[in-house]
């Protein structure tokens, strides 16, 4: 348990506990320095990114979790390049430093949205308004084509309806007509050559007539033609219904599929019409920035310690060794 502390700070940093616990109480004190730097900043990286994943990716909590514990990691890596730099460069540090303002930024808009999450639900409600006032027009339009087309469709099947009425009410009933075909044996006369008679009987086929009144065959449609009409006047009706409702359905739908993006922008109208917005904008964004770049400000503030200085020696060490062994070969 002794130096936990220090051990935690090694693995946050990527220094060597081993090499770090005979160095001296200044070595101490810039991984206690360093550790405390990027914890500020990996607390809050871990909220913005569950808070992001839960609000617009809609994921459960583990998924939230999952989503906080990498952007956790990417900021540790990221902090490795500046702790783990003996002289860190122009061009580490220049990088270092956009990296900074762009994490501030998207860090910054990130947790406005939940601080100004009132206001934004505000201003969604005039955003959402202005995109159902420009699709309303289309949408009335389709459902007045549809309403329209079945209108149509079911004059149709009433005029059939009532020929078929009209037809049923002249012939109630029909005549229809069947053939009924008997055999029977004849006897039939005949003289042979020699002028004897005789009687065969012959297989003669008769066929009889038969009328019967049956109901107007139409009669079985009717039934089937008033189901379809049926259906189509309550299709009609929903959509005559949808149509009466159509404004607030679509504001129901638009504010539901509100992304990221839109809210974005509702954002962006409230920081440019108020200059307190703006303002407390863009003291999140300093406020962001200023921590990211707490480890390099502490790096460029402090000179060598004696931990860097062993990796120095132990670097410039092995390279001598490298070296002698390369002339011998």
């Amino acid at each position: 348990m002794k130096h936990l502390w220090i051990r935690f700070g090694c693995f946050m940093t990527g220094y060597n506990y081993n090499i770090l616990r005979n160095c001296s109480e200044a070595a101490f004190k810039s991984v206690k320095k360093y550790t405390a730097a990027m914890l500020i900043v990996c607390i809050l990286w871990f909220f913005i990114g569950f808070t992001f994943a839960q609000r617009y990716l809609s994921l459960s909590v583990p998924g939230c979790l999952l989503a906080a514990g990498l952007s956790t990691v990417i900021i540790v890596q990221v902090e490795k390049q500046i702790v783990l730099s003996v002289k860190p460069g122009w061009l580490l540090r220049i990088s270092r430093i956009l990296l900074a303002f762009v994490m501030s930024f998207l860090g910054a808009v990130i947790i406005d949205q939940i601080l100004f999450a009132k206001d934004i639900e505000v201003e969604k409600n005039v955003y959402v308004s202005e995109k159902v006032d420009r699709l309303l027009p289309s949408k009335t339009e389709e459902l007045r084509r549809q309403i329209a087309a079945l209108d149509t469709t079911i004059n149709k099947k009433e005029q059939e309806k009532e020929n078929y009425v009209a037809d049923i009410s002249k012939r109630p009933t029909t005549t229809v007509s069947t053939t009924q075909t008997a055999r029977k044996q004849v006897p039939e006369r005949r003289v042979s050559a020699s002028g004897r008679d005789t009687t065969i009987w012959k297989t003669v086929v008769e066929g009889t007539v038969a009328t019967t009144l049956v109901p107007n065959p139409k009669i079985t449609l009717i039934p089937s033609l008033d189901s379809v009409i049926g259906a189509m006047r309550l299709q009609k009706s929903q959509k005559e219904d949808e149509l009466l409702h159509i404004k607030p359905a679509l504001e129901q739908e638009m504010k539901a599929s509100t992304g990221f993006l839109d809210e974005l922008k509702i954002m962006w109208q409230i920081i440019t019409e108020s200059g307190v917005a703006l303002t407390f904008w863009l003291l999140w964004v300093s406020f962001f920035f200023f921590i990211e770049m707490l480890v390099l400000f502490g790096k460029m503030s402090d000179g060598p310690n004696d931990y860097e200085k062993v990796v120095l020696h132990h670097m410039n060490l092995q390279m001598r060794r490298l070296d002698a062994l390369a002339e011998r070969i």
